[in-house]
């Protein structure tokens, strides 16, 4: 009898990569674009995740949909632009220990591995090019198809693409979007202690790890429970 296959997602921003560099001097010139005050840091990741469209309207309610569509351009156009000057790897690069454990879990015959990101599809896929990842996800949900997290359209997807069910299913990620994402789409959600949300804000995770070393060990624990 064959092992029952298991989906791993991942968010992108904040887990798998720590681009806050590139994410706040976008949003510097974002809110330039409409001559707007610009909040601090900590205000500005606190939107990662979120699909662009609902993150400014957060990030300046008081601004009309016209400017908030001219702030969504700026951003994405700065973004890149920012990208370019250094390369992803530089950009946006890997958290410690991050390909060590994707490399491991993509060994494992029944893992599956996906992303479920607030990334375009454009800046996905730039990012696994600049960090040779390609292979890695088989399957691939980005902003582009699906309203923002935390609405489980992303994780709904990809357990259809890989025919696996909720239990045999897990969402790790940095933010409590990610974790709420999780849990409405009925699976369990693995917070990392790393990313743009303080831990105390994963309320809804069923973990939270300190380190990528940690990940493999949870996960064994996790499908050894009962069914």
């Amino acid at each position: 009898m064959s092992a029952t296959l298991k989906l791993v997602l991942f968010d992108v921003d904040g887990t798998l990569v720590d681009s806050q560099g590139d994410i706040v001097a976008a949003m510097a010139r974002a809110f330039a674009a409409v001559d707007a005050p610009l909040p601090e840091r900590a205000k500005l990741l606190s939107i990662v995740g979120l699909s662009l469209d609902v993150a400014m309207p957060t990030l300046a309610p008081d601004q009309t949909e016209a400017a908030h569509q001219k702030m969504i351009e700026s951003y994405k156009t700065a973004y890149m632009e920012l990208r370019a000057q250094v390369g992803v790897a530089q950009s946006s690069p890997l958290y410690p220990g991050a390909m060590d454990a994707l490399r491991s879990l993509q060994a494992v015959p029944e893992f599956l591995l996906g992303i479920a990101t607030g990334k375009s599809r454009r800046g996905l896929d730039k990012l696994i090019e600049g960090h040779a990842l390609d292979g890695l996800f088989m399957t691939q949900q980005v902003a582009d198809f699906h309203p923002s997290k935390p609405h489980p359209s992303m994780i709904l997807q990809a357990m259809q693409d890989a025919g696996v069910e909720p239990a045999d299913t897990v969402m790790v990620g940095d933010t409590s979007f990610d974790m709420e994402m999780a849990r409405a789409a009925g699976v369990r959600g693995i917070g990392v202690n790393w990313g743009y949300h303080p831990a105390e804000r994963l309320g809804d995770a069923h973990v939270v790890i300190d380190d990528y070393a940690e990940l493999a060990p949870v996960l064994d624990r996790i499908w050894s429970m009962p069914r």
